[in-house]
């Protein structure tokens, strides 16, 4: 950032600011920006040196130093705040105040804790949104703290506010979250002045330049900031529930909150202060006061355990710090815009209010597609895969928009790779684990804007076109305001993968309105074929158990035994805890301990059975378990149906799980661990997991790549894994701290959450991953491996359908009868049965082209019957025939339409109508080159015509087709036709 700013001096009753050390002049703020950063009212001298400095009205070289008058009473005042932080030449970076605000914290006794995934394990929200949410089933009571006291730097993502990224000085797609965290142990007092200390000692803050505002009733917070603190009263507002009281939901945590805002203005006095003006203020660091449980009436119950929950917008703070005028411009940002200037050629301080706009959009968006790449979420059409496409797209257009089309040679052409080296090359201090995820990251970029750039170039023409219609439109009945339709918008999202945003935008800038009612319509069927459902399941267990309260964690046996006695601590009926439950009845039983796997890491749960016992060694009831789930980390959830007798709250039982099952499901764990060291071998180290299922009857591996295997690399992946099998090599498992399991270079699975200490399992010599599954003891149990299909599912990824042990001879045995018993009805070989396959679809084809040809030669013949009922009419004389053909197949009235028109003399009209089948219309229109002159057009005409049969249809000027579904219609059609045709042929006379 030095190279934004002079040096400071005080000189003879002026302020000297000093140019000629800047290191690079192409970086110069303009000398109208600290005209307005600073207040400088006026300048009054300035001298000769060698380095210039542009002012930005006109131009004009000015060479520092240059000495400036403050609009300060005290002009040691004005110094000392200009050169508030480091010092006004270097300013702290980005990455220097992530590293105070931990280290400030962690002198304070709280663990530093790592950024969660911008993945979230929360059903309820799509992506990260808020540095607290890791600590979410903590502040909920769903799961005990692990520590009193944290502080972490979170990356988070946010698009409700994407328009206005560019737009304004603080909105972004992609920001991190500095915060610091209570878990029942300090509260209030300690957050208030530690926060206090934080930003006016260790950040150097002005407090003349701080702004405090708090909850309406919160008197205890006022009185801290007021006479603890020192905070002015006429500089603390009491502000509403909706600015200052935060909620977790209807019901549940919540408590008063506390924000500091930063004065850019504070010439501007205290009188009727709005702490809402951007132009003035800037909100930086919300402190929440988690004091209060909401219940069904509304009533607030003081918790017994108060947490803070505190958030510092990093980008924010940088912008403070640095003094640059919004956040864009902190080098935390700065440098990823710069990399757009220069593919544009657009110096970004020389650039329009408009071009800025745009290089702000993709410096923010960049930040957010490279880190959610790097957490794994590819592009899609749906959930998170669709918010990382919208805003990839968004920057594509955004680029093209400021004449950037190509980049470098090695990516195709592809430009967003380029902008995004630079986002990766300032991620150490984010995330790590970005660099080591470049290639994917690059190359997922680059397949994506490619793809898109050809839709978009299809798409942009279509999109001009509609608009085109949509203004003409408006024009022509007199509407006020011109819309695209709702199934336009649906066609340009679905078919062309516009997202409705750009559609939007684009729209806007042609002042055509949207029909978003008609696009929600056209949705209705693939929001319905969201996660949606899925959510709601997971939240209706969570929210059932947590009720369970008093129930202690499951003490998981499964990697010992299959079998054990437990107590039942606890029993869901409908999900609402119950004391019994009778037979025949669904349940959910919570056992203090259990061998049962439950369903987590892609593995499905355990099935089996619970024993309640009566008097000797008979069983006197019995529930069969058909699931198993885990709720609030780890308690187990057996779910199954009461077989018989009842189950009781308190009751031993003998827990047993099915072997069968539970061996089918580790032999299909194992075959995956060897099927992705597999395809890492065959088709490179960059492939990795995107998500998996390890069922009993099969396995389900879905991973990042480019293009389908071959037959070859299919081959050589399955002979790879089998020979693994072959070998009998003996797994390895042990426990170890998360960060030596990576230094051993342990692959980690996609989607999990992993404690401190982590299992590793490792097949040595060929694979190591973090595990929490049940696996084979020995690669030689797995027996034999099949790949079942291999298939795209999404942009960039592939899914392979495996199965191994049991489920390979399964699928093996049915492959076989049904190859029997092909035999036997073809009367062939089992090795012949291709061939003669293949001999009988050669005779159906022929067949088929001699029925076709057949087809042809009776449309003819019907044709020429029918030549002779034509008619003329208009000048010159026009021959018309509008003819119904029976049932003739559409390919039959195609052939004998063009018969007819070449048949009769130019100019001619042809319109042939039939039923071929029940609930089928079809229509031909075939016109003659003087028809097509006046104007009167095939496809247009047709289409008219097959919507009175239910249908539709279009094609050339001279000829189209066109079908329906409603036979009954048909009369009218072609009467329709008759009318149209002699109408449009009496206008052109004229």
């Amino acid at each position: 950032m030095d190279a934004f700013a002079p040096s400071i001096s005080l000189q003879r009753g002026a302020l000297l600011l000093d140019f000629s050390s800047l290191r690079d002049p192409s970086r110069r703020l303009p000398l109208a920006g600290w005209e307005k950063q600073f207040g400088i009212s006026s300048i009054s001298t300035f001298k000769i040196f060698p380095r210039t400095f542009y002012k930005s009205t006109s131009k004009k070289a000015l060479n520092g130093p240059i000495s400036v008058r403050i609009k300060s009473s005290s002009l040691s005042e004005a110094l000392t705040e200009i050169s508030s932080g480091k010092d006004s030449a270097n300013p702290l970076s980005g990455d220097e105040i992530r590293q105070r605000f931990l280290q400030f914290y962690a002198s304070r006794s709280h663990a530093i804790l790592p950024s969660a995934s911008l993945v979230p394990d929360d059903p309820t929200v799509l992506l990260t949104i808020a540095g607290m949410l890791q600590f979410k089933p903590i502040f909920l009571g769903q799961v005990p703290r692990q520590v009193a006291r944290a502080a972490t730097s979170q990356r988070c993502i946010r698009t409700n506010d994407v328009e206005n990224v560019g737009r304004t000085s603080r909105h972004h797609t992609f920001f991190e979250m500095l915060g610091n965290f209570s878990f029942g142990d300090y509260f209030k007092r300690e957050a208030v002045t530690w926060a206090w200390e934080l930003i006016t000692m260790e950040f150097k803050l002005p407090p003349k330049r701080l702004w405090i505002s708090v909850f309406q009733d919160d008197d205890e917070a006022f009185s801290i900031w007021h006479k603890e603190v020192g905070v002015p009263a006429e500089r603390i507002k009491r502000m509403g529930e909706d600015d200052n009281f935060w909620k977790s939901g209807v019901t549940g945590p919540c408590g008063p909150c506390s924000e500091i805002y930063y004065d850019f203005h504070p010439e501007r006095g205290c009188l009727d202060v709005d702490l809402g003006d951007d132009s003035r203020f800037l909100e930086f660091y919300n402190l929440v006061f988690m004091q209060y449980n909401k219940t069904d009436d509304g009533t607030l119950e003081p918790l017994l355990q108060k947490n803070i929950d505190t958030g510092m917008g990093l980008e924010r703070m940088a912008r403070i710090l640095q003094k640059v005028p919004n956040n864009y411009e902190t080098d935390l940002i700065y440098p990823i815009i710069e990399k757009a200037a220069e593919l544009a050629r657009v110096p970004y301080p020389e650039a329009n209010e408009q071009k800025k706009a745009h290089l702000k959009i993709i410096g923010d968006h960049m930040r957010a597609v490279v880190y959610l790449l790097s957490d794994g979420v590819l592009p899609s059409n749906l959930g998170r895969g669709y918010v990382v496409r919208r805003l990839i797209r968004r920057v594509v257009r955004t680029c093209r928009l400021l004449g950037i089309r190509d980049g470098k040679d090695e990516s195709e052409g592809a430009f967003l790779p380029e902008i995004a080296g630079k986002v990766i090359e300032l991620s150490s201090d984010i995330n790590p684990d970005v660099k080591d995820r470049s290639a994917h990251i690059l190359e997922e970029l680059k397949r994506e804007e490619l793809r898109f750039v050809q839709t978009l170039e299809r798409g942009e023409k279509l999109l001009d076109q509609l608009l085109e219609n949509a203004l003409a439109g408006a024009a022509g009945n007199g509407s006020a305001r011109p819309s695209l339709s709702g199934k336009d918008v649906f066609l340009l999202y679905d078919t062309f993968g516009f997202p409705v945003e750009i559609t939007s935008e684009i729209a806007e800038e042609r002042g055509v309105s949207l029909d978003m009612v008609g696009f929600d319509l056209e949705m209705e069927n693939q929001r319905q074929q969201s996660q949606a459902a899925h959510n709601a399941v997971k939240l209706s267990v969570a929210t059932a158990v947590s009720e369970l309260t008093s129930i202690p964690h499951t003490e998981f046996l499964g990697y010992e035994t299959l079998s054990a006695k437990a107590t039942v601590q606890g029993l869901l009926l409908d999900g609402k805890p119950a004391k019994e439950v009778l037979e025949g009845n669904e349940v959910e039983v919570l056992l203090n301990r259990t061998p049962f796997y439950a369903e987590s890491g892609g593995q499905v749960g355990d099935c089996g059975f619970l024993y309640i016992l009566g008097t000797g060694d008979t069983a006197n009831s019995i529930v069969e378990v058909k699931d198993v789930k885990k709720s609030n980390g780890s308690l187990f959830v057996h779910k199954g149906i009461v077989k018989q007798g009842l189950v009781e709250v308190g009751k031993d039982v003998d827990a047993a799980v099915d072997a069968n099952l539970r061996n089918r499901a580790r032999v299909h764990h194992t075959a995956t661990h060897l099927l992705q060291s597999a395809l890492k071998l065959i088709i490179g180290e960059a492939t990795s997991q995107a998500g998996s299922l390890v069922d009993f009857d099969r396995l389900r591996f879905d991973f990042n790549f480019h293009r389908s295997l071959s037959e070859h690399e299919i081959l050589e992946v399955e002979g790879l894994v089998n020979r693994w099998i072959s070998d009998a090599t003996p797994l390895q498992t042990q426990v170890m701290p998360l960060v030596e399991a990576k230094k051993a270079g342990a692959i980690a699975m996609f989607g999990e959450k992993y404690e401190d200490q982590v299992r590793v399992v490792e097949v040595p010599g060929v694979s190591m991953e973090l595990c929490g599954g049940t696996h084979v003891t020995n690669t030689s149990e797995i027996r034999a491996f099949k790949i079942v299909s291999e298939q795209g599912i999404a942009s960039g990824i592939r899914r392979i359908e495996a199965v191994a042990g049991e489920a390979f001879f399964d699928y093996v045995n049915v492959r076989d009868n049904v190859l029997k018993n092909l035999s036997t009805t073809l009367k062939v070989k089992a090795e012949e049965v291709t061939t003669r396959i293949e001999n009988l679809m050669e005779e159906l084809k022929q067949a088929r082209n001699e029925i076709s040809a057949l087809r042809a030669e009776v449309a003819v013949c019907k044709a020429s019957i029918i030549e002779s009922q034509s008619f003329t009419c208009g000048t010159p004389a026009t021959r018309i025939l509008i003819e119904s053909m029976d049932d003739l197949d559409a390919d039959s009235l195609k052939t004998a339409a063009e018969f007819l028109i070449n048949k009769l003399e130019d100019p001619a009209a042809v319109v042939l109508g039939s039923c071929p089948g029940e609930g089928k219309v079809s229509l031909v229109a075939a016109f003659s080159p003087k028809v097509v002159e006046q104007g009167i057009q095939a496809g247009k005409f047709v289409g008219k015509l097959a919507k009175i049969c239910g249908g539709g249809g279009g094609g050339r000027p001279n000829f189209a087709q066109a079908g329906g579904k409603k036979p009954e219609n048909l009369p009218q059609a072609l009467e329709a036709a008759r009318t149209e045709i002699l109408s449009l042929l009496s206008k052109s006379v004229k």
